[in-house]
């Protein structure tokens, strides 16, 4: 299932490619392609959960009581985290050599990294600058995903010289 998965991925990524073959490499294309669409499911599970699951209310939980932005984050953290690693993993990075159980820690700590950049620019965009939350993920993701690339093309998924 998942090489059928992947190979229908790589299909429709490389249906697309041959335009920017010029302009950018085809992993750096998968990328920008895979985490494109990670991030609209993430920011469309984001406005869900603001505005139709927690309607901007307080998540009261029983050791914590969590924002609506929060609540919603963490919302759509739980199904794009999973899906951006299988991508990751599997579709964009998968010629180098490390193993999944060596690159699973290593990813987990890069999203541990982007879950305290989303926590802290939610906070400072919506709490202090008054942004509206959809307009807040959205330029939090900006900064996201440029650190995510980073460290995952050189930290998460580099390939082992030798």
């Amino acid at each position: 299932m998942v090489q059928k998965t992947v190979a229908f991925l790589h299909g429709c990524i490389g249906w697309f490619y041959p335009p920017f073959r010029r302009i950018m490499p085809e992993q750096t294309f998968r990328y920008a392609a895979c985490g494109g669409g990670n991030t609209l499911l993430d920011i469309t599970l984001f406005v869900i959960g603001h505005e139709y699951i927690f309607r901007g209310e307080l998540v009261e939980l029983p050791f914590v009581t969590l924002t609506p932005h929060i609540a919603a984050f963490l919302l759509a953290f739980s199904i794009t985290f999973p899906v951006g690693f299988f991508l990751s993993r599997y579709v964009v990075f998968e010629e180098r050599s490390a193993r999944k159980r060596e690159q699973l820690p290593k990813y987990m700590m890069v999203v541990a990294g982007a879950i305290l950049l989303n926590y802290f620019f939610l906070k400072v965009f919506i709490e202090t600058m008054g942004l509206h939350a959809a307009m807040a993920k959205i330029l939090t993701t900006a900064v996201v995903v440029a650190f995510s690339y980073y460290s995952q093309k050189h930290f998460t998924f580099r390939a082992k010289v030798g």
